[in-house]
Formats: structure tokens, C-alpha cells, sequence
């Protein structure tokens, strides 16, 4: 009986693995369970890792845009601020509000100066 030649399909697995697992150090990036066991970590790694991401930024938004605020009023805080945006509708992200106060002071002061304004003004009318 002749012998057969395997076919190409496991192979071409294999190498897809390899072609992943390149950059891995050692047997991670040589030896093929190893590899398939190293993707598994990678890949698990990676998911859980963007949702821990998403909210580390938003901390870091976060604290920056209350460092600024701080800075020019006392008693204005961060979570009054974000609670006056909403009340005046104005659709501003913690991303971009972060970006303002680092790139542009002025401009967050001036936003958060027309926020008081407005309220302060609610407020002594009796419209609030």
C-alpha cells in the first residue's frame, strides 16, 4: 500500500497560530499546545483588559477635569458641574471636557462661568 500524504488543512492552522504567537518569547512562540494555550491567555487577557481600560480613562477624564475646575472656584466641584451640563442640555463628553481643560482653560472657565450664571440666576428667580 502507498503512503498517503496529509493533507494541508492542520497546517495551515498550525502556521495561523504560529503567525499569532510570533512575538512570544520562548516555547510560547515554538512549540504548538503551548502557542494554542499562550492565544487562549492573550485573547482572554485582551477582552478583559478593554473594559478595565474604558475605565481607567474615564478616571483619568475625570480627575482632570476636576483639578481644573477646582483651581478657579473654590466651591465648584467636579459633580457640580457635570449635574449643571445636564441641567443646561449642553451634550459636552468627559473626553472632550478633559481635552478643553488641558488644552484650553479659558474656555472651560468661561463654560462653567455661564453654567453659574444661568443657575445662580434659576435660582434666585425661583424658576428651579
Amino acid at each position: 500500500m502507498t503512503r498517503i500524504r496529509r493533507g494541508y488543512i492542520a497546517r495551515r492552522r498550525r502556521t495561523k497560530i504560529r503567525l499569532f504567537a510570533s512575538s512570544f518569547r520562548g516555547a510560547h512562540s515554538r512549540l504548538t499546545r503551548t502557542i494554542t494555550q499562550q492565544k487562549i491567555r492573550a485573547l482572554v487577557s485582551a477582552h478583559r483588559d478593554r473594559g478595565s481600560q474604558k475605565r481607567n480613562f474615564r478616571r483619568l477624564w475625570i480627575t482632570r477635569i476636576n483639578a481644573v475646575i477646582r483651581e478657579s472656584k473654590v466651591s465648584y466641584s467636579y459633580s457640580r458641574l457635570i449635574h449643571d451640563l445636564y441641567r443646561r442640555r449642553l451634550l459636552l463628553n468627559r473626553k472632550i471636557l478633559a481635552q478643553i481643560a488641558i488644552l484650553n482653560r479659558d474656555c472651560l472657565y468661561m463654560i462653567s462661568n455661564e453654567i453659574i450664571k444661568e443657575v445662580g440666576y434659576k435660582k434666585s428667580v425661583g424658576i428651579i
